[in-house]
């Protein structure tokens, strides 16, 4: 399998992520899990043209070192989480409060 056929890989383990994921009100953690859940059956190139999820570069915020980029994808109607990826991974990094927080904005 071509590494444009692969599903992407999720890593959850960000303790930021897991806070924010797990103290969302009920309906809105269902959304953001039914969200996960799609993006396991995606491979990247999936992911970069679904206009659901709107794979969007920040560029507001400097990454972290050994990042190249930071992103932001749509996990709610609401909300936008923050990720990057690493290999076949979307590493998971935080759900911003509110759209602007995603991108450093007040």
């Amino acid at each position: 399998m071509t590494s444009r056929e692969t599903k992407i890989r999720l890593d959850l383990n960000n303790p930021v992520f897991q806070d924010n994921l797990l103290t969302l009100q009920k309906p809105e953690r269902h959304a953001a899990l039914d969200t996960l859940n799609k993006i396991r059956q995606l491979t990247w190139n999936q992911l970069y043209r679904d206009q659901g999820l709107k794979w969007e570069k920040i560029t507001s915020v400097k990454p972290p070192q050994g990042i190249n980029a930071i992103y932001s994808l749509r996990l709610t109607q609401a909300r936008r989480a923050t990720a990057y990826r690493d290999g076949d991974f979307i590493r998971l990094l935080t759900i911003a409060p509110d759209h602007d927080a995603t991108y450093g904005r007040k």
